[in-house]
């Protein structure tokens, strides 16, 4: 028998590759499965770059953003365990049962009033806590 030991960061490339490859099947995308790991994780790096500033400039929304960075951590090829990463799986978490994004749209108008100041107040704490790592996501990954 064989043992092979990876370190984090050759686990996490492994693991990018494979997500991307089961979620491209998944989904039917056959280009993507040409696309090396290397140039995937890349273009991950660029995506969460992009929603970093989009994050610190408004274009998105702070919540939504930090979702998506969250599910992003395990596609860029850091090790699980970023602290950059893991403050938004922080955040991800926490706000997990707010309406955020699409599934707004399947919740009634009296939820999403009675809930507003809730992620009103949640804005504002994950701003509180992320702000220092959305801005060094952005600037790791050159947006």
């Amino acid at each position: 028998m064989v043992l092979i030991h990876l370190t984090s960061t050759a686990m996490s490339a492994l693991r990018t590759g494979l997500v991307a490859v089961l979620l491209a099947h998944a989904v039917g995308v056959k280009h993507l499965m040409s696309m090396s790991i290397d140039e995937n994780i890349e273009k991950q790096r660029k995506r969460a770059a992009s929603v970093a500033r989009g994050m610190l400039d408004g274009s998105i929304h702070y919540l939504e953003g930090a979702i998506e960075l969250s599910s992003l951590r395990l596609m860029v090829g850091l090790p699980e365990d970023d602290k950059d990463f893991m403050a938004f799986v922080l955040v991800s978490s926490e706000t997990d049962h707010l309406p955020i994004g699409a599934p707004r749209l399947h919740w009634s108008q009296e939820a999403l009033d009675r809930l507003e100041p809730e992620v009103q107040q949640s804005i504002k704490w994950a701003k509180e806590i992320t702000l220092a790592e959305c801005k060094s996501i952005m600037e790791r990954f050159n947006a």
